[in-house]
């Protein structure tokens, strides 16, 4: 068993090996769209971003793929605080996101913004400047899963 299965096992107990290969199944679906996002859209408080707490990336796996020469999964789960707000940045692979509690709105470059709620995700191309995440709470914390598919090495965010 990779590390990251024992992971998600442990922190899901209820969700067996099919539940994990319908999570993969899902997510290898995902990567395969792209989530189309308004540029025109405003963030939902008047706070500027700076002026907003940031969400807090904890780690929860990395392993290389074995059948990809070279490239690494990292999954993360990414916590943001009541009103978070993440500023512009891109990520230096493909990115899955799932949200796991609150409410995400999510706006790449060039698209609209598009709210998530639990249960949904959406997919990052490579490369591509996600110009807002948030949560649409100014009360309860959100969260969300992160699952990074990237070069060795890579660096996995880079904020502008």
């Amino acid at each position: 068993m990779y590390s990251s299965q024992a992971l998600l096992r442990s922190s899901h107990p209820e969700r067996g090996p099919q539940g994990l290969n319908l999570f993969a199944a899902a997510t290898a679906a995902i990567l395969a769209g792209a989530v189309l996002m308004n540029a025109t859209s405003q963030p939902t408080t008047s706070a500027a971003p700076a002026a907003r707490p940031r969400p807090v990336a904890h780690p929860v796996s990395s392993d290389a793929l074995p059948h990809v020469a070279g490239k690494r999964i990292t999954t993360m789960v990414v916590e943001f605080p009541p009103g978070g707000i993440s500023p512009p940045h891109h990520h230096g692979g493909s990115v899955t996101v799932y949200v796991l509690s609150g409410v995400i709105r999510s706006q790449l470059e060039g698209q609209p913004a598009i709210v998530y709620h639990v249960g949904e995700s959406f997919f990052e191309p490579p490369g591509i400047v996600h110009l807002l995440a948030e949560n649409m709470s100014t009360t309860e914390p959100a969260r969300i899963l992160a699952v990074f598919v990237a070069d060795e090495g890579a660096t996995l965010t880079t904020y502008h």
